[in-house]
């Protein structure tokens, strides 16, 4: 691969850290700032490799072109035994660009960007959370529960989507907000409009409640503390094959998994 880009000329950059992985590779250079000066993001592995990319070079304008390495992944470009000819398209250009919205939740250490989702959920080993959850200033519930899920329309047919939540195609606008074993049987997923922000309080007594975005750990939620959580439009670039549709990944990936 480092062979054919060179003879595109481009250069191949790799982080320190890949290189502290694989070793010296021939025609590749060490890259102190991945980021600055990328034209384009190319990534081989499963999905959360390629949210880690997508987040890294979100508001860059470098689109990501990734390689599934993974399970499922949802996010991937092509897949592995179309790596010769998908790698020549990357080098060509010959792709598509999407943006995908994100989501911003607002932490005591700062924004923190979410590509798929934010999640909240109880301690492990600690009691069920009790969290109420609001919009645009209107309390919508107050439920019990093990957690709580926002996702964008990417990450809808992540974890949103194993709690019963409802898939959102690519290009809609707006996110979903659905929970995670809830104590009741009238607790429904949401659909957020994009301007309107929510925020979800932890009603939970003495418990804190983890918070993760993309599955990623970043903070807890005091007891009778609140987050403030709001949708971001094109937050970051997915690369794809021309022509290819949300809803033919949709039956590709999970249609798979069915076999």
């Amino acid at each position: 691969m480092v062979d054919l880009a060179g003879g595109a000329g481009a250069e191949v950059r790799l982080p320190a850290a890949e290189l502290e992985k694989f070793g010296a590779i021939d025609g590749a250079v060490e890259a102190a700032d991945p980021v600055a000066g990328t034209d384009l993001a190319l990534v081989l592995g499963g999905d959360g490799t390629i949210l880690t990319a997508l987040r890294e070079f979100a508001g860059t304008g470098t689109p990501v072109f990734a390689i599934n390495y993974g399970a499922i992944g949802f996010l991937a470009t092509i897949e592995p035994w179309e790596l010769d000819d998908g790698f020549g398209q990357a080098l060509r250009g010959e792709f598509d660009v999407m943006e995908l919205p994100g989501l911003m939740a607002a932490t005591e250490a700062g924004d923190k960007l979410a590509v798929n989702d934010i999640s909240l959920q109880r301690r492990q080993n600690g009691r069920v959370a009790e969290l109420a959850y609001s919009v645009e200033g209107e309390q919508l519930g107050e439920v019990r529960c093990d957690g709580l899920v926002v996702a964008t329309p990417a990450g809808s047919t992540g974890y949103n989507l194993a709690n019963g939540g409802p898939v959102l195609a690519w290009g809609v606008e707006g996110f979903v907000v659905s929970f995670i074993a809830p104590h009741t049987l009238t607790a429904r997923a949401l659909v957020v409009a994009p301007g309107d922000a929510l925020e979800v309080t932890n009603r939970s007594g003495n418990e804190e409640v983890d918070v993760s975005t993309d599955a990623r750990q970043v903070c807890a939620l005091a007891p009778e503390a609140t987050m403030r959580i709001q949708f971001k439009q094109a937050a970051s670039l997915l690369a794809q094959a021309p022509g290819a549709s949300f809803y033919h990944r949709l039956r590709d990936k999970f249609g798979r998994l069915s076999h």
